[in-house]
């Protein structure tokens, strides 16, 4: 019986186990969204997950939503990345960069002049997001026009190319949490009447154009995607018709033969049954399509939860997120069933080593 410890290969990632770090912002990059040393420490303490996904990185200075979130679009971006994987594989392990376009859910103070949030509406999100002067509600956003749509993929592409360049053994592409491409997929967002708004099909046109730049530009193998079918995170508004859009989506995206589908069942980071939802269909579409592919779950798992989730075959890998936040050695403590330490909230976002880099290994803990 396979169990959540044993090794797996995917595409062209061959992971030490199945337990999977969830990408998690904590807006520590430093000026110009460059990442840091202190970066480079977190990731490699925690080198021992099967697979990393780093934070949300956004694909170019338009796709910012908050305040000191990495790019990987510059030069300097790239050679800053590039410290964080020689650390992380030099402790053995595998990470793979999240390319992220937050769309509307972003403020013109963290854009270049003259830019504006854009999205598939021109419609205001009713959230708020984190900036200079803390949390303020999030900018009005202009419908991106047709014509600019390659240019958007292009970054995608872009983005892609440069992660490999930074060392990562790959991507995860952002689909979720209310961001650029959900407010693609989602009727009760996208307002378009364009070959990328109204019918299902239209609506998952982006995302599956942009999925299949990346596979072109770096090979399947090393690509993924996050989606979250209910998640009313950012705004999102429930789909008219979730299970329809998504399972066709990842029909669609099957096709592509990515590594991964890394999916949030329920709200992100909240209730798991916020919403009815087949996530066993869903995945069954992706298995259907592309068997060796792997299909990683996420959100409020236990290591019980875990355990059997890949023991009975609903699950090929588990993401941990806030868990791996204050137990830099998750692994270790699933293994041994320890006591896992809990994270302190109020150095979840920005700051430095406090509440990052400064949670001792089980070894170390006081007894």
């Amino acid at each position: 019986m396979t169990t959540l410890f044993d090794p797996i290969h995917f595409g062209d990632i061959a992971a030490a186990n199945r337990i999977v770090m969830a990408p998690l912002t904590r807006d520590r990059a430093g000026p110009d969204q460059v990442p840091t040393p202190l970066m480079a420490t977190y990731y490699e303490q925690r080198a021992t997950a099967g697979l990393i996904v780093t934070e949300g990185t956004q694909i170019s200075a338009e796709g910012q939503g908050y305040l000191d979130t990495p790019g990987i679009y510059s030069a300097a971006q790239i050679a800053g990345w590039k410290k964080v994987t020689d650390a992380v594989h030099a402790k053995g392990g595998k990470i793979v960069v999240q390319l992220w376009h937050v769309g509307r859910i972003s403020h013109l103070s963290l854009l270049p002049p003259g830019l504006q949030p854009v999205s598939s509406t021109a419609t205001r999100a009713k959230g708020k997001t984190f900036t200079a002067q803390g949390f303020e509600d999030v900018s009005e956003p202009r419908a991106l026009r047709t014509d600019e749509i390659p240019r958007l993929i292009a970054d995608y592409r872009q983005a892609a190319r440069n992660a490999i360049e930074a060392g990562f053994d790959g991507v995860e592409v952002h689909g979720a949490n209310g961001y650029l491409l959900e407010q693609f997929m989602r009727d009760s967002i996208n307002d378009r009447t364009d070959a990328y708004g109204g019918s299902r099909e239209n609506r998952a046109r982006l995302v599956v154009e942009v999925m299949t730049a990346i596979v072109d530009e770096i090979g399947a193998g090393r690509t993924g995607i996050r989606l979250s079918p209910v998640t009313p995170a950012n705004d999102a508004g429930p789909d008219s018709d979730p299970q329809a859009t998504y399972e066709l989506i990842v029909e669609k995206l099957a096709t592509l033969k990515l590594a991964f589908i890394h999916v949030v069942e329920g709200a992100t980071g909240g209730p798991r049954d916020v919403a009815p939802f087949d996530f066993a269909a869903l995945r069954a579409r992706f298995k259907q399509g592309h068997p060796q592919g792997a299909w990683i779950v996420n959100n409020g798992y236990t290591r019980e939860m875990a355990i059997e989730a890949v023991a009975s075959g609903a699950a090929d890998m588990v993401a941990f997120g806030k868990h791996f936040i204050s137990n830099p050695d998750l692994v270790e403590r699933l293994k041994r069933d320890a006591p896992l330490a809990q994270p302190n909230r109020q150095t979840f976002y920005g700051g430095g080593a406090e509440g990052y880099t400064d949670y001792p290994p089980m070894e170390l803990a006081p007894a």
